[in-house]
């Protein structure tokens, strides 16, 4: 599944606690920078918006790897 994918088929609340999980590491990657920032460049820059596109895939394996019966098809 491609990370856009998810980000289209999750509501707000599964972008918000993805968000949660990187938020922290992304403002100590880009000093003075917040999260929010770079989600609201990333709707005029293509730059910013593959930037968000990476981290929010950073995000989605974190939350894969925290809950791996989630993120498998069932059997």
């Amino acid at each position: 599944m491609r990370t856009d994918q998810h980000l289209e088929s999750g509501g707000a609340w599964d972008r918000a606690y993805l968000e949660s999980l990187i938020r922290e590491d992304f403002e100590r990657c880009h000093p003075g920078e917040t999260l929010d920032d770079l989600k609201r460049r990333a709707s005029f820059s293509r730059e910013d918006r593959g930037l968000l596109r990476d981290w929010m895939a950073v995000a989605t394996a974190r939350a894969a790897a925290a809950c791996p019966a989630k993120a498998s098809p069932p059997r």
